[in-house]
């Protein structure tokens, strides 16, 4: 078979075509970035420097591509050698890899479109044309692959730099340091951690359940268990800025910074929300969640507190979060044999059947305490007739011997109450009864497992 390019007249246009556009290169490059600002969003929203950076990476490719055209040769990785810096300075710039990607083939087809439009109409202008299609397709193809690699090298390496610097300033917090310059003191600002500021923050650890195995499921799926539930963890962050989390050792410790008039419950919740995504992937992770400390001075207290709650946490994961919880409920999960040794039995007792039955007692009690001892309204909370209430607190009056109008003996059930709320459940309720009142209490209470607003269960089965 006899080459397009055997005949004088085929090779001669293919010299003219390339020689045209070799003449032609400054305004064939305005072209070309003229499109990839009009297609491509990401360049279009980017500044003069940055335009006159990929201006310049247009003449550049423009004029490899020619030479390569003209001597009739494959392209080398010496052609393009150039290639390397500007891939990284676009994954510096923040500039999405789809996008860069995009830009070598917007310049493509810009190229592409002056060799048609020069070829004209005569047959070997055509058949000139049709023998450069498959060289620019090569050298397209040689080029954004080692761009794109590049691009991908320069990510990995500033994410090996940003876990590094993350690590860093962690150690320094949690030793009760401070960053005041550098690499250091730039991470700290970035995630809301100035050293001279008040911001109100929490200490979060998280230790994962089982084996550090790879996701199974979900977006983070083949990732290690533990790192892909650090970087879910960053993603809480609502004030603006990125939380710090870092894998430490065997733990995950995060940092989240929170807003003006943040609320310490609402972060929780979104903490909880990510445990929750994060087991549907596989994952399971117990996590506790400091108080709220008053700026990065006091990161190394708090984070002693995330530690200790996560003893409350039941050996199926779940989030211990101290925000959540009153001093009387911390008071109540600390407590020792002895203070349970304390409670009158009767209490214990009753306490004990009430929660087998459905816990309609123990949800009067602190129905009660909580409308301020009225009868009506703690009636009103429960959705009981008021005649029901007062049978229930004559009811506890006859089992405990202590009257709920005592402020004495209110404590003592409430204590009680929350020593019972402490343990693991004590009984399964039967079939044919309510579930126990804030079920999934386990040891925590409150604390763990639990947003706000939920309620105790109305009694069906006594009477009215």
């Amino acid at each position: 078979m006899v080459s397009v390019l055997s005949t004088d007249p085929v090779r001669a246009e293919r010299a003219r075509i390339l020689s045209e556009l070799l003449g032609d290169l400054q305004s064939l490059a305005d072209a070309a970035v003229a499109a990839m600002r009009e297609e491509i969003p990401g360049y279009a929203a980017q500044g003069p420097d940055f335009h006159a950076d990929v201006r310049d990476q247009v003449v550049k490719h423009y004029s490899a591509k020619l030479a390569v055209l003209l001597e009739e040769r494959t392209v080398r990785f010496e052609d393009i050698s150039f290639t390397r810096r500007a891939a990284m300075r676009r994954a510096r710039a923040g500039v999405a890899l789809a996008d860069y990607i995009n830009a070598f083939r917007v310049g493509q087809q810009v190229f592409w479109e002056s060799v048609v439009e020069r070829a004209g109409k005569t047959p070997a202008g055509r058949e000139a044309a049709l023998s450069l299609a498959a060289p620019l397709m090569r050298y397209c193809d040689f080029a954004s692959t080692h761009a794109a690699n590049a691009y991908m090298e320069f990510q990995q390496y500033a994410a090996a730099e940003a876990v590094r610097e993350s690590r860093d300033l962690l150690e320094t917090l949690l030793a009760g340091g401070v960053p005041t310059s550098g690499r250091e003191l730039a991470a700290a600002q970035a995630h809301g951690l100035a050293p001279d500021a008040r911001t109100p923050l929490l200490v979060v650890t998280a230790v994962l359940l089982g084996p550090p195995t790879a996701v199974t499921a979900g977006p983070d799926r083949g990732a290690d268990a533990r790192h892909a539930a650090c970087a879910a963890i960053a993603r809480t962050g609502g004030n603006g800025t990125r939380t710090l989390s870092v894998v430490r050792q065997s733990e995950i410790v995060a940092v989240p910074v929170l807003g003006p008039n943040a609320d310490p419950e609402e972060l929780c919740d979104r903490l909880q929300a990510v445990l929750e995504g994060l087991a549907n992937e596989g994952i399971r992770l117990a996590m506790g969640i400091s108080t709220v400390s008053a700026g990065p001075a006091q990161i190394p207290q708090a984070y002693q507190e995330a530690r200790a709650v996560l003893d409350f946490v039941p050996e199926e994961g779940g989030v211990a979060a101290l925000p959540r919880i009153t001093p009387f409920q911390y008071l109540a999960l600390k407590a020792d044999d002895t203070a349970r040794h304390l409670v009158d039995p009767r209490i214990t007792s009753l306490l004990a059947e009430d929660r087998a039955r459905g816990g309609v007692l123990t949800a009067t009690i602190r129905a009660f305490a909580a409308a301020d001892l009225n009868l009506r309204t703690a009636a009103e909370r429960l959705q009981i007739h008021p005649n029901t209430a007062q049978y229930r607190l004559r009811r506890i009056q006859e089992r405990t011997g202590r009257s709920l109008r005592s402020i004495n003996d209110l404590v003592d059930l409430l204590v009680a109450i929350a020593l019972q709320d402490a343990q693991p459940a004590l009984a399964v309720p039967a079939p044919d009864t309510c579930g126990p009142t804030n079920t999934g209490r386990e040891r925590l209470a409150t604390a763990t497992n639990e947003r706000r607003g939920s309620v105790d269960v109305r009694s069906f089965h006594e009477p009215r």
